[in-house]
């Protein structure tokens, strides 16, 4: 079978869209693209603009960056006609998609800093609204997305920037098709395979345009589904599965409510832990509060501190989308006022209504059309409170959102009065089970691994498994938990790729909350760790009991027990808050805050302070002395909290079915390439009620899918990539020697399936290069001639150079090396004084090994080796090596400052200014910012030249001085 070239696909791929609906246009460059839109704009507005209206309205599209132009593309534009009539311009219809004009055309040429050529584009209006990139079958569809990162950064800003209009992305490589939204940044993980309301996934791309790019779906998508999210000013497509909720949820809201039987008019959305149930839900209510039969809808949470992160990330969403509940009072003002969307949490729902001084004043909503959507609907309270609300509100219709549906199976006394979710809610409107997630790579597998073997007390010195022990005396032996923390503290940087990652670790009690976070404390005060460890749990009254938030109790021997010895947990008030005082005090001495428990706002805010911790590491600007690494709860957050850099959990507690499912969901969020997995770490075993979860809330042959396989299967993986590597290279010498940009790629792409496969065996504890075919000294001699190739690449790159490698992902952030820094390297040039000569030649060489396979110390490669050849041989007191290194790098960083001003004219004091401004707050220099270093502003046609070249010297000097030269 003959391959397919990209021209034959781009044209089979228009041939089908026109059969679709759109017009083909020819539209070779920028001003063709004008012309178009303007033509376009008339007959959509059914109107003609003069060449003055039309140049108002290309100046207001120009404004803005892609988040403020997806607003003004849904946004009408009021201009002044020349006959001085006010007309409002549209350039979108939203409420009725398909009377949008849609074309397809092909080959536009940007130029930008660089001349591009667009593969596919369609046109809404005349308004680049998709981009389709294609390669050729065999080529991985991250090629693609590569393509397109690189026309955001080169050429979407030219000629007005219309192309940041583009709201969704397309790639395929004609066997595989994704789309993703427009956002730069994002990782391939962000774009998605569309499937059918069953979750079997459309890949080829004829079958993709069928369904996804006719012009009624897509219309819809991008007016209904392309969400913006305010706190980060990006923007977000639904998934498949979330469309499949979202419209399933809202025909059924459509529907009249049949009062004899109402829980047929209900329903509910099991998609697992992960998934995004907090945008569903939030497009969900948005669409449903429009609808003209409904008066309110109200979105109920359980507990005061999901109440708070709900609403603000559907305020996220849309600022000022959602009114906020402090108190019950606050939500009786708001059900009788206008608020359209109101958070609550049950607890304050159950109030309202319950209490004749509240329900009183909201009356008139009991006939009226109230639509509730229940967050995490598997929770034990919603049983009273549910028949409650049936009873009051008369015209109501509930909807409910579960990762972990309960079943008969799973149901306890205290789950819903031994009712499911199916009696509660109703049919199952849509499914979205963990097995999809994770084919989808919409979440991770878990790394499961089970710790912990003891002798018997007969001194036999057989170990047996602490499952067979299963004693409450031995869960609780000082012993043990002290060997746990040693434990935890020796591969915690290994888990979570040193300290790049957070954890939680989740214990059974409180009583050993209080042990455990002593004992670290203990041995940092000792100088045996420096790991910044926190706590969080609710203390006296409001302490959570056994079998609270889905964590069943251990076992019946250690109920009888806790009835017996009520002394085995700290049930005194008191003693607990004075201890949780205590630690709030550590935390508050950690980053400099004042919270307290003295104080139910104080208390409130350190909660929300913890929780913000973990989930701001996310952002790039985030900074490292707000890490916090390890935070010890009993039940707190180990459902409903979400932050993408949790990677790990520790578990010293009994957990089943879907109280284990969502504590180990808390480590699997994707984000980037590093965090391969979700490590679960097991100090006691939950084999068996782990098999019992992941079959109860997938398929029976679903367990393999879900938890990582053993280590030797992995290993096994690994060594036939490794196999695969010495076949396209036997060496690494043969590297040099590679003919051509074919067996480049070749072997890039050979050695990235090698480094796939060692980040994900490193997260195991008994990763050991002796197991593997290929030893360490090998392998980063790869490594090093893998960076050269990039910086190859990269090179080539600065100059107007098409090159199938430009658009190779080279991954190097799996390549980082761990706890590897400028003052490590300092410690080896002291021991490589010390060393005899015999081995002073292999000690340096390591030393030239570790720059090169470290992504920070990479750039500083170059003048660390001058150092060692230079400056080293000349220093006879090994203590003064820190200080004539650092006296030797503000020298070089001097002459490297003066070389660059000297070279483009600039004024050393404005950019050095302009440096630290930059190293300070993260944000790039504008280019006016730029331009003002200069002796004299350069023209226009050079401005863009020359300012990126001095921006990409700038970040080159920062890289290189300044970046990783602290700590």
């Amino acid at each position: 079978m003959t391959k397919q070239s990209e021209l034959q696909l781009e044209n089979n791929l228009i041939k089908q869209l026109v059969g679709l609906g759109y017009q083909n246009v020819t539209i070779t460059d920028g001003d063709a693209l004008i012309a178009n839109l303007k033509a376009q704009l008339e007959a959509f507005n059914k109107t003609s603009f003069s060449t003055k209206e039309f140049d108002t309205i290309l100046n207001h599209l120009a404004k803005g960056n892609v988040f403020e132009k997806a607003k003004t593309l849904r946004d009408r534009f009021n201009i002044t006609r020349d006959n001085g009539d006010s007309y409002y311009v549209r350039f979108f219809n939203s409420e009725n998609w398909t009377k949008n004009l849609f074309q397809v055309t092909n080959q536009i040429t940007q130029e930008g800093t660089y001349k591009n050529r667009y593969d596919v584009t369609l046109l809404v209006n005349g308004l680049p609204l998709v981009q389709i990139e294609l390669k050729r079958r065999g080529l991985e569809i991250k090629e693609a997305f590569n393509q397109v990162n690189r026309y955001q950064r080169h050429s979407f800003d030219s000629n007005y920037g219309l192309f940041q209009y583009v709201q969704i992305f397309v790639i395929s490589n004609d066997l595989e098709t994704q789309y993703f939204v427009n956002n730069k940044g994002q990782s391939i993980k962000q774009s998605y395979f569309w499937s059918d309301v069953n979750n079997k996934n459309i890949k080829d791309l004829t079958s993709f345009t069928s369904l996804f790019l006719n012009p009624n779906h897509l219309g819809k998508m991008i007016a209904q589904y392309v969400v913006y999210n305010e706190t980060y000013k990006v923007l977000m497509v639904l998934r498949p599965y979330q469309f499949y909720a979202v419209e399933a949820l809202v025909n059924k809201a459509k529907q009249q409510t049949d009062k004899a039987d109402s829980v047929k008019a209900n329903g509910y959305i099991w998609h697992t832990t992960g998934s995004g149930k907090t945008l569903t839900s939030f497009k969900a209510s948005q669409i449903i509060m429009d609808l003209p039969n409904v008066d309110k809808v109200v979105f109920v949470v359980d507990r005061k501190d999901l109440d708070y992160q709900t609403m603000k990330e559907f305020n996220s969403f849309k600022k000022d989308s959602v009114s906020g509940t402090t108190n019950t009072k606050n939500l009786v003002s708001q059900l009788k006022d206008d608020s359209k969307l109101v958070v609550t949490t049950i607890q304050k729902l159950n109030n309202a209504i319950s209490k004749a001084n509240y329900n009183k004043s909201f009356t008139a909503l009991e006939n009226q059309r109230v639509v509730f959507i229940f967050d995490e609907c598997h929770r034990s309270q919603f049983g009273d409170t549910h028949k409650k609300i049936t009873q009051y509100f008369k015209n109501s219709q509930l909807f409910g959102f579960t990762g972990t549906p309960i079943f008969a199976k799973n149901a306890s006394k205290n789950d819903l009065g031994k009712r499911t979710t199916k009696d509660l809610f109703g049919e199952c409107l849509h499914k979205y089970v963990i097995t999809d997630a994770i084919r989808d790579d919409n979440v991770l597998k878990f790394g499961i691994e089970y710790i912990g073997r003891y002798k018997q007390k007969s001194n036999t010195f057989i170990d047996i498994d602490v499952a067979a022990i299963d004693k409450p005396e031995v869960f609780a032996d000082p012993k043990r938990l002290e060997k746990i923390v040693d434990y935890i503290i020796a591969y915690h940087d290994t888990k979570t790729k040193s300290r790049q990652f957070s954890a939680l670790f989740a214990v059974s009690d409180i009583d050993t909350l209080i042990k455990y976070y002593d004992i670290f404390k203990r041995k940092k005060l000792a100088g045996e760790h420096d790991l910044r460890i926190a706590s969080i749990f609710t203390y006296g009254t409001n302490e959570d009991g056994i079998g609270a938030d889905d964590a069943l109790p251990s076992t019946a021997e250690e109920k009888r027990l806790y009835a017996a010895e009520p002394n085995t947990t700290y049930k005194k008030e008191n003693h607990t808050r004075e201890k949780l005082d205590e630690y709030i005090e550590d935390y508050n001495q950690m980053f400099t805050q004042a919270f307290s428990t003295k104080d139910q706002k104080l208390f409130d805010g350190y909660f929300k302070d913890i929780t913000r911790r973990l989930k701001e590491r996310e952002k790039n600007t985030a900074l490292d002395k707000d890490r916090l690494d390890i935070v010890i709860v009993v039940n707190m957050m180990l459902t409903g909290f979400d932050a993408k850099k949790v990677n790990t959990l520790y578990v010293d507690k009994n957990l089943q079915y879907h109280g284990l499912i969502q504590a180990f969901s808390r480590t699997n969020r994707i984000i980037g390439d590093v965090k391969s997995q979700g490590n679960i770490l097991c100090f006691r075993n939950l084999k068996g009620a782990t098999d019992d979860a992941i079959t109860l809330f997938s398929n029976k042959e679903a367990i393999e899918d879900i938890i990582l396989p053993d280590y030797d299967v992995v290993a096994s993986k690994l060594d036939d990539a490794i196999e695969h590597l010495f076949k396209v290279t036997p060496t690494f010498e043969d590297i040099e020697a590679l003919q051509g940009e074919n067996e480049e790629l070749a072997f890039v792409q050979a050695f990235r399936r090698v480094l796939r496969a060692v980040n994900v065996l490193k997260s195991y504890t008994d990763f050991n290069w002796d197991d593997l075919s290929i030893d360490e000294d090998t392998f980063n001699e790869y490594v090093d001639r893998y960076w050269s190739l990039n910086d190859k690449v990269k090179k080539a790159s600065k100059v107007d150079k098409t090159s199938i490698l430009n658009d190779i992902d080279f991954e190097l952030e799996l390549i980082h090396r761990d706890q590897i820094n400028v003052a490590y390297i300092l410690q080896l040039l002291a021991k490589l004084k010390h060393a005899k000569s015999a081995d002073a030649k292999a000690q340096k060489k390591a030393i030239i090994d570790m720059l090169s396979g470290d992504v920070e110390l990479r750039s500083k490669r170059e003048l660390i080796e001058k150092f060692i050849e230079e400056n080293l041989p000349h220093i006879s007191d090994v203590d003064a090596i820190q200080d004539e290194f650092e006296r030797y790098w503000h020298e070089e960083k001097i002459l490297a400052l003066s070389k660059i001003c000297e070279d483009e004219h600039l004024d050393k004091a404005q950019f050095k200014a302009l440096i630290e401004s930059y190293t300070y707050n993260g944000r790039e220099p504008l280019r006016d910012e730029v331009f003002k270093c200069l002796d004299s502003r350069p023209s226009i046609l050079k401005a863009r030249e020359i300012g990126e070249r001095i921006l990409d010297k700038m970040k080159e000097f920062v890289q290189v001085f300044i970046e990783g030269m602290t700590g």
